[in-house]
């Protein structure tokens, strides 16, 4: 398990994320892990994890795994190679790779065999009372509609967050972590006052014109 509160960094498959450019900011959330001790995980396409595992000591995700074992499953990608690779977790159900629920119960059991640290997403609360049961390391609760967007869930739906802390702990003491438009110290501090243990951000820092700043001003958010 990761120290909460926790941000995530999701690269996608952005260009200011893949290949030398996933090397620097991955630099730089090292460079900011080590002066502020927040916990700063990224989550990378299969490529870059492998190839970047050994150049950072920051913990990496892989952003998605596919509920198989080795056998002939052309283009698929399973949890122990992510692990063979040097994965510390893996981000699971992300809203733009939806898995069915028996899938992400087979991750998530894996994951646990392999002590990998898994992160399920979900897209509201009841999902998230939902998959509470599988009982994931956390449970990230996005909206969809405001992923990549300019207004934050902690400021356009702030219901959203204590919904699914409510339905989560019912079932589960698990952390709750919250995306969708996390860009600023603001966002993450209401979403931080609500009950979130961490947030899960892409664009706001990937995409930055200065992902330093950008971090260390969500960091601010938490303190």
């Amino acid at each position: 398990m990761w120290k909460t509160p926790v941000i995530i960094v999701n690269f996608k498959l952005y260009r200011q994320g893949s290949g030398d450019n996933a090397y620097s900011l991955l630099k730089t959330m090292e460079k900011v892990w080590e002066e502020r001790g927040v916990s700063l995980i990224a989550s990378l396409n299969p490529l870059d994890l492998g190839a970047l595992r050994d150049k950072v000591n920051i913990p990496l995700m892989i952003q998605h795994a596919d509920a198989t074992d080795f056998g002939a499953f052309t283009g698929r990608i399973n949890l122990e190679i992510s692990k063979e690779r040097g994965a510390d977790g893996v981000l699971i159900n992300h809203s733009e790779k939806r898995l069915n629920i028996a899938d992400i119960d087979y991750l998530v059991e894996k994951a646990k065999s392999l002590g990998l640290v898994s992160v399920v997403c979900a897209n509201n609360s009841r999902v998230s009372g939902a998959l509470a049961f599988l009982k994931p390391n956390f449970i990230a609760m996005e909206p969809p509609e405001l992923i990549g967007g300019d207004i934050s869930v902690s400021k356009a739906r702030p219901e959203a967050i204590t919904e699914t802390i409510e339905a989560v702990k019912s079932v589960a003491d698990i952390p709750v972590l919250v995306g969708a438009g996390i860009k600023n110290r603001e966002d993450v501090k209401r979403a931080m006052e609500l009950g979130a243990q961490g947030v899960l951000v892409a664009s706001g820092i990937v995409k930055a014109k200065n992902p330093e700043d950008a971090l260390n001003d969500l960091i601010d958010g938490m303190m």
